[in-house]
Formats: C-alpha cells, structure tokens, sequence
C-alpha cells in the first residue's frame, strides 16, 4: 500500500493541564491566541492563526512522571528581532525563563520559558517555518 499524500504540518498539540484557568490567561493573555471554543469548564480550545492549542483540566490528583515524554512545544516567530522582544515581555510579566535567547548554527534564534503548569514552551525564528 503506498504513503498518502504528506501532511501539511503539525497544527495541533492538545495538553492536559493542573490548572486549567492560569494556563489559558498565559496562552491568550501573555501569547495572544484566542479561545475558539470552551464545550465545558474543564475543556478549552484556543487558535492563533492556523493552529490550534487544545488545554484539558487533568484529572484530580494526576501528576506528570519524573520524565514526561512531550519536551517542549514551540511558537514560531516571523522576524528573528521577536525573539528579544518576546523574551523581554514574558519576563517582565513573571513568567519562567528556562534558556535564554541563543542563536543557533541555522540561524535560528529562540528561548525557552515555562507556562503556569511547568510546561516548556519555545518561541522560536526559524527562517524556513518564517517564511524566509
């Protein structure tokens, strides 16, 4: 049986999460995206362009393992000046740093910082996903 046609991307991540109300704020306040749909209080969808960040209240009690397998999600960036700009506004708002902004041998620049849940999320430019 051959291979379908390739997929067009990765624009989904769905993330149990502790405290549901504190992870939103962070991804719609401090990132910018919006709530699409909330089907019930412990479910929320949110979108920032084409894609699509689904946060889900974990279980009562649930904890992540000593080496959750997800290691960190990634925003991406469209000029490589945002990196700074990102990182000095997340900072200013309390907001974990984990690494600070690098320059990679691609040209990549990125950081990486923690949501309220201890996620770690990088906001990265990458100049192929940048359009560049």
């Amino acid at each position: 049986m051959r291979r379908p046609a390739a997929v067009p991307g990765l624009h989904h991540v769905a993330l149990n999460v502790r405290d549901l109300e504190s992870c939103e704020r962070f991804y719609t306040e401090l990132l910018g995206m919006r709530v699409e749909w909330r089907p019930d209080p412990d479910n929320v969808y949110l979108t920032g362009g084409a894609d699509n960040l689904a946060l889900h209240r974990a279980p009562s009690g649930a904890e992540p393992g000593p080496a959750q397998r997800l290691d960190h999600i990634g925003f991406v960036l469209r000029e490589i000046g945002e990196v700074d700009a990102w990182h000095a506004f997340l900072k200013s708002n309390g907001v974990a740093i984990v690494k600070e902004p690098r320059t990679h041998r691609d040209g990549a620049r990125s950081f990486y910082c923690r949501d309220p849940d201890g996620n770690t999320v990088q906001m990265i430019y990458h100049p192929p996903l940048a359009g560049k």
